[in-house]
């Protein structure tokens, strides 16, 4: 490992509740990462929402990513999430997305799903590193483009190690027959 990779990777990080004068930094995030970015309007009109919740990473009083999550009876549902493209691959959306595993129980909300771009290969890699699975496509998921997403959902393992259900898998189906 390079010395600077190295240093990159002791990125010291707090993960806080979002508050309103974090949204121009969350912006600059978005904006830098996402071809068909939200718009302050939408960040807004969704954390409006009472089950919509908004935490940020900063580091030297800096927002350098941000996730935006609903909460639902049995599942956390992630609707955006970025990490400055300065700050990727230094462990940071990892210590995001871990605090929201450990918000999940075996009890009450069990997993933890989001929709990724059928072109988003970086996300779809960062995912599945974190165990998360895709469980199915959604076709023409997206309104700005037309694209498909992959639906993918992280499942917390119970008490006796369990999964719990697994995801369907079509072509795992055609294989057992």
């Amino acid at each position: 490992m390079s010395t600077g990779r190295a240093q990159r990777e002791k990125v010291r990080i707090h993960i806080r509740w979002m508050i309103r004068r974090d949204m121009a930094e969350v912006l600059a995030t978005e904006l830098a990462s996402f071809e068909y970015a939200w718009t302050e309007e939408d960040f807004l009109r969704c954390l409006r929402q009472r089950n919509c919740i908004g935490m940020v990473a900063e580091t030297d009083d800096h927002v350098i990513g941000f996730m935006i999550y609903e909460l639902h009876r049995n599942k956390l549902h992630i609707l955006n999430f970025a990490v400055h493209p300065d700050m990727r691959r230094t462990g940071i959306g990892r210590q995001m997305l871990q605090k929201l595993v450990n918000k999940l129980s075996t009890h009450r909300r069990q997993r933890i799903s989001l929709a990724v771009r059928e072109r988003n290969l970086d996300a779809q890699i960062f995912f599945s590193r974190h165990e998360f699975k895709a469980t199915r496509v959604l076709r023409h998921y997206y309104e700005d483009s037309g694209e498909d997403a992959f639906q993918m959902e992280f499942q917390v393992a119970d008490e006796y190690g369990d999964d719990g259900a697994a995801p369907v898998n079509r072509i795992a189906q055609y294989e057992e027959n």
